[in-house]
């Protein structure tokens, strides 16, 4: 069951770096304490480890699908490390525009709009804009 664990956690750690990059992990690292080490540990090895290593579906249609679901919910900071992390995955800006076109029928306009104005400073930091 430990090894599970492990190997889980090392998958988890590979996706998670390769998805939102190295100085991102490292600051996520870097201020894991008493408090946060298991939801670290949680994070790292279900979410990056398990479902985003799974084979049903490819990294860009996971990170498709995390924007909806990010604009849906309202998680801005999420949002926009998604952003950054679905460019990498793949992404194009085309997509993500219809991703938030989609959700505006769905989500609201309201949800669509603030997603837009969360993702441009991401994509231009990134080149794509």
């Amino acid at each position: 069951m430990e090894n599970d664990k492990q190997e889980a956690r090392k998958r988890g750690m590979q996706n998670r770096r390769a998805a939102l990059g190295n100085d991102h992990v490292d600051k996520a690292i870097e201020g894991t304490n008493e408090l946060n080490s298991d939801f670290q540990d949680f994070i790292t090895r279900y979410a990056w480890g398990e479902i985003w290593d799974r084979s049903g579906l490819d990294k860009k249609t996971r990170s498709l699908l995390t924007l909806a679901i990010l604009v849906a919910e309202g998680k801005d900071d999420e949002l926009q490390m998604h952003v950054r992390a679905a460019v990498t995955n793949g992404v194009s800006v085309e997509d993500i525009k219809e991703v938030f076109m989609h959700a505006a029928i769905y989500c609201g306009l309201p949800s669509a709009n603030h997603a837009f104005k969360l993702a441009i400073p991401v994509l231009q930091e990134l080149g794509q804009l």
